[in-house]
């Protein structure tokens, strides 16, 4: 885990984490605004949906999770594939629930970590390993590194100071109001097709612990690279209701989320 020792390359990849926050400011500067159509330029208050206007970057990536999850999802027989560019945001969640469909938590969780190792080319995890030891750097680095390139898929987000053993570090990254979240409305899929096999991917296969700390209430969510992550059984996110007012699938008379029961 993070020991907050200085490193080698710490003045090499401070830089580096500069110029990924140049690039940022930039973007916001030419109006994307990470892709809100808002007026504000802001994610819209609790109990409205955020609205979106995705370039196409944004979709090639949408298009290429989804096509790679749509392998795990349950189809019907009159269903037909979709073409690469048909997907949008909307499309993409619904391949997430068809995912969910038939599957237990951790099945779930199993399914999109290997739609995660599908998009890495041979030997990704070992390679990452090596540029990204467990150090202060790295965890920084990766959470420069989340702001510019995950808005497609959680929304706007900032990198902020956080306390990892013991010590101060710019490792964490607050999303606003997480865009998953707010287009599923389901707290079993932020959990288990999202909080869960994230932290687990990080933690296990790239060796850089994580943390996702999701807010219920706000749909805020707080990453936190160099923090191991806690057990299933002693997260607290996995001890949540439904968020019934907004979720298909909930069931408002369970005290948990019944897609976060085994």
């Amino acid at each position: 885990m993070c020991d907050g020792r200085e490193e080698p390359r710490e003045s090499s990849s401070m830089a580096a984490i500069s110029s990924l926050q140049a690039i940022n400011v930039t973007f916001r500067r030419r109006g994307t605004r990470c892709g809100i159509a808002e007026p504000s330029g802001e994610p819209a208050p609790m109990g409205q949906k955020t609205r979106y206007e995705d370039g196409l970057v944004e979709r090639v990536f949408m298009g290429l999770f989804a096509r790679k999850m749509d392998k795990f999802g349950s189809k019907k027989k009159e269903m037909k594939e979709k073409g690469f560019w048909e997907y949008d945001y909307e499309s993409f969640v619904e391949v997430s629930k068809r995912v969910m469909q038939g599957r237990s938590r951790v099945q779930q969780q199993e399914a999109v970590r290997e739609v995660l190792l599908s998009m890495m080319p041979p030997g990704a995890p070992q390679q990452f390993r090596k540029l990204f030891p467990p150090t202060k750097w790295a965890a920084e680095f990766n959470a420069a590194l989340t702001v510019p390139f995950f808005h497609w898929l959680v929304g706007p987000s900032q990198v902020i100071e956080v306390e990892v053993n013991g010590v101060k570090q710019r490792s964490g990254v607050r999303i606003k109001k997480c865009r998953y979240l707010e287009n599923s409305g389901c707290v079993g899929m932020c959990v288990n097709m999202c909080k869960i096999p994230t932290q687990d991917f990080f933690t296990n296969e790239f060796g850089l612990p994580l943390t996702m700390n999701p807010n219920f209430e706000d749909m805020s969510c707080e990453m936190i690279y160099g923090q191991a992550p806690p057990a299933f059984e002693e997260d607290a996110a996995t001890k949540q209701p439904c968020l019934a007012d907004i979720c298909s699938m909930s069931s408002p008379s369970s005290p948990i989320c019944p897609k976060l029961e085994a």
